[in-house]
């Protein structure tokens, strides 16, 4: 499955600050024992490309101190989410050893708050290297057993998390035969509640055509388009918030990155996923809390079955 990083113990916390030094700095609020948590809540993060240079900059941004600003409004929260994921590009670019160390570190303190995340691979991960970083942690794979892929169930729907990372480093993605088949079955045998398919890469359905995003999403489109409990696909890579629609009705919600943007005009940030009876609530929280997006709800219906 996906690194699934649990909440830290306020002791394993403290045994982790020490031993990481001058890395764990956030002034990280504490939910207390008795705070709520809402089931219906979850935290959509991407593009987080963090490097092991603490202070390296990119695009005008110390990608770090970005992750921290998240913790920040993470913890503010009145309600716990469920969980949090990051849906790939956890790394700055290789993914190396290191990244992931100093990724470890800048969540620690929000896993003590407490609070669980899932990361997924994206093309600047390093499968091995990820799943080394947090070893002890991490559940083992499944099958597909080459891949990251779980389904995570809810009150009101179904997450299912995919592995697009095809090669380090190469913008490209690709799920592959035996992850479409898997997530098909899983699909199918879990159709009594909604489903949201999250996943790295964006769908490119300009066939035949190059493309930087699923070099496969003609045929994962064919998949999800007639399964009417599928009711949309999230995803990061483009750097870029928006939410449109198929034509079959199925809704592609495009995150936020965490780090840095491709568009200046664009925000980065994270996205707080609520779900309802029938449907999503995405609510936008901007890294500039003055941008005039920053705080904006979308409304998403789901498309009847």
């Amino acid at each position: 499955m996906p690194i699934y990083l649990p909440p830290l113990s306020r002791r394993a916390f403290l045994k982790q600050a020490l031993a990481a030094g001058a890395s764990l700095t956030l002034p990280c609020k504490l939910w207390a024992e008795s705070a709520s948590v809402d089931p219906h809540a979850w935290a959509l993060l991407a593009d987080t490309h963090i490097a092991m240079q603490r202070t390296l900059m990119a695009r005008g941004v110390n990608m770090a101190d970005n992750l921290l600003a998240v913790a920040r409004d993470l913890t503010a929260l009145p309600q716990r989410p469920a969980a949090a994921f990051i849906t790939g590009d956890c790394a700055y670019l290789q993914g190396e050893a290191g990244d992931y160390a100093l990724l470890a570190d800048l969540l620690a303190p929000v896993r003590a708050a407490p609070l669980s995340f899932y990361l997924l691979p994206g093309n600047h991960d390093n499968r091995a290297h990820l799943a080394g970083a947090f070893a002890n942690e991490a559940a083992p794979t499944s099958p597909p057993s080459d891949r990251r892929v779980a389904i995570i169930h809810a009150p009101r729907a179904n997450w299912f998390l995919l592995d697009s990372l095809e090669h380090t480093n190469s913008t490209p993605g690709l799920l592959g035969e035996t992850q479409r088949d898997w997530l098909a079955g899983t699909l199918d045998a879990h159709a009594d509640k909604p489903a949201i398919v999250v996943a790295h890469h964006n769908l490119d359905s300009r066939s035949g055509q190059a493309t930087n995003g699923l070099q496969d999403s003609d045929q994962v489109l064919r998949l999800l388009a007639p399964r009417r409990h599928v009711k949309a696909y999230v995803f990061g890579h483009t750097h870029s918030w928006q939410v449109t629609q198929h034509d079959s009705g199925l809704h592609l919600i495009n995150l936020p990155p965490v780090a840095y943007v491709f568009d200046p005009d664009k925000p980065n940030g994270w996205v707080l996923a609520t779900l309802q009876p029938d449907g999503i609530q995405l609510r936008l929280n901007c890294l500039a809390h003055a941008h005039p997006a920053h705080g904006k709800t979308v409304e998403l219906n789901w498309r009847n079955s």
